[in-house]
């Protein structure tokens, strides 16, 4: 499947795919992040049941502590 993964086109992907486990592929699923499903943000507890589709478009954004 090809997706949008933050502004870039990606066919790497296999269907179906969860948000958890398109985490789990780029090595984020211990990080805190902030996740954009077609423009739709998207709860944390709504991440294993929440598919992406073919010609989804993600944002996912790292969540940084600072001052």
């Amino acid at each position: 499947m090809t997706i949008t993964l933050n502004g870039k086109k990606n066919s790497t992907y296999e269907e179906p795919m969860s948000i958890d486990k398109l985490l789990s592929c780029l090595n984020l699923i211990e990080v805190p992040v902030l996740v954009e499903l077609n423009g739709i943000a998207l709860r944390k507890s709504e991440f294993s049941s929440t598919n992406v589709d073919d010609g989804a478009i993600i944002e996912i954004i790292q969540i940084a502590a600072g001052g």
